[in-house]
């Protein structure tokens, strides 16, 4: 029985931008980098700290799985599950202060709407209509 994840937001090879095997690509696309940058970082850090870094991205290239082939997300999907695996209370908070603000502008709809002044504008529209077609 296999087990769909909800996030499809994971850390994968990136083969299809890939230089070498794909997990600078892959790191750039989780973490919503730019991938020059992320591979620019890993070139000057290998001048510095050589064995360490050729080591974490064999390392990382034997672990990470390549990235599935498939529909690929939108830039704003990317974003957003970037932000639920990252910042999962950030999000939740900001949909929970949505849905606030929402029930806040109904609440005022409804008052509006139950008002005894709309009552008597919508009569008073109607008895002008009647006024003008008769």
């Amino acid at each position: 029985m296999s087990r769909q994840r909800n996030n499809p937001h994971r850390l994968y090879r990136n083969r299809d931008d890939a230089m070498l095997a794909g997990v600078c690509s892959g790191l750039a696309e989780y973490f919503g980098f730019n991938r020059r940058g992320v591979r620019l970082v890993v070139v000057i850090s290998a001048l510095f700290f050589l064995p360490f870094v050729v080591l974490s991205y064999l390392v990382l290239a034997i672990i990470l799985p390549a990235r599935p082939q498939g529909e690929p997300m939108s830039d704003e999907q990317a974003d957003f599950w970037r932000d639920v695996s990252n910042r999962p209370s950030d999000v939740f908070s900001n949909v929970r202060h949505r849905f606030r603000d929402l029930d806040r502008r109904l609440q005022r709809m409804e008052a509006v709407v139950t008002s005894r002044e709309f009552e008597i504008d919508r009569e008073l529209h109607r008895e002008s209509r009647r006024g003008h077609s008769a």
